[in-house]
């Protein structure tokens, strides 16, 4: 298990490691502690190593999308959102890095946020079902829809953007023709527990998720090959609408996750700033180290320490030799 008690030895090594002038090489930095554990996760790896390998004194200020970017734009603080979903905040943020407020720094996500249709990676091979029409051939597979005889289609959480795509899809798809029901799932947790009851049960499942999460970190999930280019016009003047009356099916795009700075901190951060645009990493490995927070109600920073033991060959690509082996000592 991971660092659980990773302050105290923050705290036992600020007596013991001198930190190489931090002010001439680094300084201080503010980064945004996003409210959802990937991001959560992502402040505590950056914080880590930029205290630690390169000097730097980094303080955490909690955030959220919307807030941090407004804050970023126009007032020039944090100095770093490590987890910014660009689809939330496009035009603004186009505009902010037009006018030089804003810099993109790295792709953090090196695979994009994912979203789309799921189902059990050990149903897909034994039924061989690679596409989402595989799937809509056999409603017997997938229980759990409120008429017994039809298939089960989870849906997105109430009141979430994508319930007005995943309804388009299963609508533009013909699956009610084919014997399934869209099933509200209400909530995350909900649409979290319907996976987990159908892998406890050793039982199909199909419905809509996405990536990075926890879930996909735990259960081996399948996503499908909807057949069906990412069509910007008909999603933007159909599939994102409740009331679109002829949907047809179209693929997800994949979200832009990029580590946003100010263009202050940009200029003026000289090696952190190096380190920054070379942190990326996958949906796979944030998947992982989710499960692993949820598995042991890990903190963030717990996890950031669970990662850097676990996954040095990751983020030992990130920064130079010398700074390797002073994150290596503070571990």
């Amino acid at each position: 298990m991971g660092r659980i008690l990773a302050s105290t030895t923050l705290a036992c090594l600020a007596l013991t490691v001198p930190a190489f002038a931090a002010d001439e090489q680094c300084g201080s930095i503010t980064v945004a502690e996003m409210n959802w554990a990937s991001a959560g996760l992502a402040a505590w790896v950056d914080k880590i190593i930029l205290e630690e390998g390169y000097g730097c004194d980094v303080g955490l200020v909690a955030g959220d999308t919307m807030p941090t970017f407004a804050s970023m734009n126009e007032k020039g603080e944090p100095d770093m959102a490590p987890e910014l979903w660009v689809n939330a905040v496009k035009e603004p943020l186009d505009q902010a890095v037009e006018e030089g407020r804003i810099v993109i720094a790295s792709k953090i996500l090196s695979d994009g946020g994912v979203e789309g249709i799921w189902v059990p990676t050990w149903l897909a091979e034994e039924h061989g079902i690679r596409t989402l029409a595989d799937a809509l051939e056999h409603p017997e597979l997938f229980p759990g829809a409120e008429d017994s005889s039809k298939g089960a289609w989870f849906g997105c959480p109430s009141g979430w953007a994508c319930q007005a795509i995943n309804r388009n899809q299963f609508v533009g798809s013909g699956a009610a023709e084919k014997g399934f029901e869209l099933v509200d799932s209400g909530s995350a947790a909900a649409l979290d527990g319907s996976i987990a009851r159908a892998a406890n049960r050793k039982e199909g499942w199909l419905g809509y998720y996405w990536a990075p999460t926890a879930i996909l970190g735990q259960y081996e999930m399948t996503r499908l090959d909807l057949e069906a280019e990412f069509d910007r016009e008909r999603w933007d003047s159909c599939m994102v609408k409740p009331d679109c009356a002829e949907p047809e099916v179209t693929e997800w795009p994949v979200s832009d996750v990029y580590t946003a700075v100010t263009r202050e901190f940009a200029d003026k951060a000289g090696v952190a700033m190096d380190y920054v645009k070379s942190r990326a990493w996958s949906n796979d490995t944030v998947n992982e180290m989710l499960a692993w927070m949820v598995e042991n109600q890990a903190s963030n920073e717990d996890a950031a320490y669970e990662f850097l033991e676990r996954h040095e060959e990751i983020w030992t690509q990130w920064v130079p030799a010398e700074v390797a082996e002073k994150v290596r000592a503070a571990l």
